[in-house]
C-alpha cells in the first residue's frame, strides 16, 4: 500500500526527516529557517482573521465586498473544505494509506450533529460530543476491519463502508436523514451569532478556528513519536516492521486521528451551511479530497490546505463561469465543454500534476530555492 502511494508523497516541505543523522551545516540552516515556520503561519492567520473588516471589492474573484455575506460564506466554505483535506492528508500524505471512505467520517460528524439538534433536541455541546464520540468509535471499527488487508483491498473495504452509509442516508430511514434533500439544521438550537446573513463573518471565524485547530493537531502529530512512526510506515512499511514498530497500531492511530478531524470538519460544515448535504456521503467527495491533497502537495500541511481551499473555490466559482456571456460566440462543442466545471477542474488537475508532480507547494518551494540560489 505504502509503495503505491509513495510517488505522490515525495519530499514534502514540512515532513519529518527519515533520519536524525544530519550534517552540521544543514542543522544550522534549519535553525535559521525555523523562525519563519512560526512567523509565516501567524502572519497568514492574522490576515485571514482580519478579512471580515475589509470592505474592498475584488471583481471576478469574490462576489461583492470582501466582508460581504456572499464572500464570507464562500470563504468559510473553502476554509472548512481545506481543513477536511488536511485531515485526509494524515492518512494519505503522512501514512501512505489510500482510503476511499474518508467521506464516511465527515458525513457522520455532520449528520449526527443535525440529527441530534433537529430530531433528538439535544443541546449543542452534547450534540457535538455525541458526534465526535460516535465518529471515533466508528473509525476504530472501520479501521480494525479494513487494516486486515492492504493495498487496493484496503481502499475497497473503506469504500464499501462509505457506500453503505451513503445508501442509508439516501433511503432516509425514519425520516431522520432527509434523503436526497439533506437535513436542515435546527436554528433555534444554534447560537444566534451563527444564524442569518448578517452573521456570515462569525461563521467565517468559526471555519477559520477549525482550520487552526486542525493545523495545531497535525503539527503536534508530526513532531511526536507517532508522527515519525507514520512517516516510517509511509516510506517502507516492511522495514518499519522489522525495526520493531507496531505498524498496525500506527495505521489505526492515523485512521482515528484523521477520522476525528474529519468528523469535526463535518460538524463545522453543517454549522456553516445550515445543515447536512448528502454529497458528503459519496465516494465522489473522498475522491475530491484525494485530488485536493495531490494538487496542493501530499504530505505537506500547506499543500493540503492550499489544495482544499483552491479546489473548493474553483468548484464554486466555475459554476458562474459556465454561464458567462463570453461563451456565447464560441462554437457549440467548445461552449458545452467549457460549461462543465468538473471538466475544467480535471484539466487543471492534469496540468498541475504533469508540471508539478509534488504539488503546488513543491513547485513553489523549487521556485523559491532556485531564485535564492541565483
Amino acid at each position: 500500500m505504502t509503495s503505491q502511494a509513495s510517488h505522490l508523497t515525495e519530499a514534502p516541505e514540512d515532513a519529518e526527516p527519515a533520519t536524525r543523522h544530519t550534517a552540521e551545516p544543514e542543522v544550522a540552516r534549519g535553525r535559521r529557517r525555523r523562525p519563519w515556520k512560526v512567523v509565516l503561519p501567524l502572519v497568514v492567520l492574522g490576515v485571514l482573521a482580519y478579512l471580515p473588516y475589509v470592505a474592498a471589492e475584488l471583481p471576478g474573484i469574490l462576489p461583492g465586498r470582501v466582508n460581504g455575506p456572499g464572500s464570507m460564506q464562500l470563504l468559510a466554505t473553502c476554509l472548512v473544505v481545506a481543513g477536511i483535506a488536511l485531515s485526509y492528508d494524515v492518512l494519505f500524505g503522512r501514512t501512505g494509506l489510500l482510503s476511499f471512505g474518508h467521506a464516511l467520517f465527515v458525513a457522520s460528524g455532520s449528520y449526527l450533529l443535525t440529527i441530534s439538534l433537529s430530531t433528538w433536541s439535544l443541546p449543542l455541546p452534547a450534540a457535538v460530543a455525541l458526534a465526535l464520540i460516535a465518529s471515533t468509535v466508528l473509525s476504530l471499527v472501520v479501521g480494525a476491519v479494513a487494516l486486515r488487508v492492504g493495498g487496493i483491498a484496503f481502499a475497497m473495504v473503506t469504500l464499501a463502508f462509505a457506500q453503505a452509509a451513503s445508501i442509508i442516508v439516501m433511503r432516509n430511514p425514519g425520516g431522520v436523514t432527509g434523503g436526497e434533500e439533506g437535513k436542515v439544521l435546527d436554528r433555534d438550537a444554534v447560537p444566534a451569532l451563527l444564524v442569518g446573513v448578517a452573521n456570515a463573518p462569525y461563521r467565517y471565524w468559526l471555519a477559520l478556528g477549525f482550520v487552526v485547530l486542525a493545523w495545531v493537531v497535525v503539527t503536534l502529530l508530526i513532531g511526536s513519536r507517532a508522527g515519525r512512526a507514520m512517516a516510517a510506515v509511509r516510506e517502507n512499511e516492511s522495514r518499519a516492521a522489522v525495526l520493531g514498530l507496531g505498524t498496525y497500531r500506527v495505521k489505526l492511530l492515523a485512521i482515528v486521528v484523521a477520522s476525528v478531524l474529519g468528523a469535526l470538519g463535518g460538524i463545522v460544515h453543517a454549522l456553516v451551511l445550515g445543515g447536512s448535504n448528502p454529497h458528503l456521503t459519496t465516494s465522489e467527495f473522498t475522491l475530491s479530497l484525494l485530488v485536493m491533497v495531490v494538487l496542493g502537495g501530499a504530505g505537506s500541511r500547506w499543500g493540503a490546505l492550499l489544495g482544499g481551499f483552491l479546489y473548493a473555490y474553483a468548484d464554486a466559482r466555475l459554476v458562474e463561469v459556465s454561464g458567462a456571456a463570453w461563451l456565447e460566440p464560441l462554437p457549440e462543442v467548445v461552449r458545452q465543454v467549457l460549461s462543465q466545471p468538473l471538466f475544467i477542474l480535471g484539466v487543471l488537475f492534469i496540468v498541475v500534476v504533469y508540471f508539478a508532480p509534488s504539488g503546488l507547494t513543491g513547485l513553489g518551494g523549487r521556485l523559491i530555492r532556485k531564485a535564492g540560489s541565483s
